[in-house]
């Protein structure tokens, strides 16, 4: 059995990991690490703790970037302020990449902490800031009886999902992560929660965006003022994408949280906002035995639905979601509920709104002052 015990006190610390920065490479960057009952720990100000990962800063590589590292039993933690902890991740950021970037690590059994002010806990992840990325965008991590955990101020806790903000995609961005038996906390002000989703902000993508995530038996909670919990859905705002947004995700036994105020719940939902898209939007969502909750001030709890705000769509916008078995609550002053629904606001859209959503043995629940509570139903304002 290999075991590695690896400890830091306000450096940056790598377990099985590459890191680029200001540097050139032609050439593909393949990380294939192994890492077992190993624990990578950074205590400090500004640390990083990065273990079967990859990242790139400033950087630009004439090649693909793979990640098909395989964690087990393995405990990463970033404890202090602007820490980050990555575990099986690819994080590229301020930089140009001439290949496709594909993530497919095997997380098990691990725990990934970060408890502090500003931190980043990234589990089975893809994120991509201020890039350029000509190729395709693939993340296909497998996350099963882990717990991914953010603490403190403007954290985010990222599980099985694909960010990207501020960047260009010359091709498909597709998300098929398997989370199972998993707990995705962020807790804090300003915090984000994201298991098996996919979010696009700022960017342009030249091709289809695809989120065909499975979760199962997992929580995904965001407490605290401003936070967002995502579970297997699609968020794009002020972006454009010339391609369809698909949303086939699988979500089942799973319980999606947003406690505090402007918070929003989303779970196998597709959220559209300034941005323009040239093709289809669909979702195909599957929930099942599902709660997805929003208490608060100003909250949002989405299930099974299209969402598309001051956008233009050149395509049809198509909602085929199955729900059974499910909950959706928004409880405060403000509250929206939708459940199978496709709501569409100051938006332009070229082609057919459809909405066939099989809704099954569900509660919509909307509890406060100036609530909406939608169920297989279409808007359009």
């Amino acid at each position: 059995m290999k075991k590695c015990l690896t400890l830091t006190c306000g450096i940056l610390l790598l377990s099985s990991s590459f890191l680029y920065a200001e540097s050139n490479v032609q050439g593909a960057i393949i990380n294939k690490s192994t890492a077992q009952n190993a624990a990578n720990i950074a205590i400090g100000t500004g640390n990083e703790a990065k273990m079967g990962s990859v990242g790139i800063s400033g950087s630009a590589v004439k090649g693909a970037v793979i990640n098909q590292s395989n964690v087990k039993n393995a405990a990463n933690v970033a404890i202090g302020t602007g820490n980050k902890a990555n575990v099986g991740s690819i994080g590229i950021k301020g930089s140009a990449v001439q290949g496709a970037v594909i993530n497919k690590s095997d997380v098990q059994n691990a725990a990934n902490i970060a408890i502090g002010t500003g931190n980043e806990a990234n589990m089975g992840s893809v994120g991509i800031s201020g890039s350029a990325v000509k190729g395709a965008v693939i993340n296909q991590s497998n996350v099963k009886n882990a717990a991914n955990v953010a603490i403190g101020t403007g954290n985010k806790a990222n599980v099985g999902s694909v960010g990207i903000a501020g960047s260009a995609v010359q091709g498909a961005v597709i998300n098929k992560s398997d989370v199972q038996n998993a707990a995705n906390i962020a807790i804090g002000t300003g915090n984000e929660a994201n298991m098996g989703s996919v979010g696009i902000s700022g960017s342009a993508v030249k091709g289809a965006v695809i989120n065909q995530s499975n979760v199962k038996n997992a929580a995904n909670v965001a407490i605290g003022t401003g936070n967002k919990a995502n579970v297997g859905s699609i968020g794009i705002k002020g972006s454009a994408v010339q391609g369809a947004v698909i949303n086939k995700s699988d979500v089942q036994n799973a319980a999606n949280i947003a406690i505090g105020t402007g918070n929003e719940a989303n779970m196998g939902s597709v959220g559209i906002s300034g941005s323009a898209v040239k093709g289809a939007v669909i979702n195909q969502s599957n929930v099942k035995n599902a709660a997805n909750v929003a208490i608060g001030t100003g909250n949002k709890a989405n299930m099974g639905s299209v969402g598309i705000t001051g956008s233009n769509v050149q395509g049809a916008v198509i909602n085929k979601s199955d729900i059974q078995n499910a909950a959706n609550i928004a409880i405060g002053t403000g509250n929206t509920a939708n459940m199978g629904s496709v709501n569409i606001k100051n938006s332009n859209v070229k082609g057919a709104i459809i909405n066939q959503a099989d809704v099954k043995n569900a509660a919509n629940i909307a509890i406060g002052t100036g609530n909406t509570s939608s169920l297989g139903s279409v808007s359009v304002e």
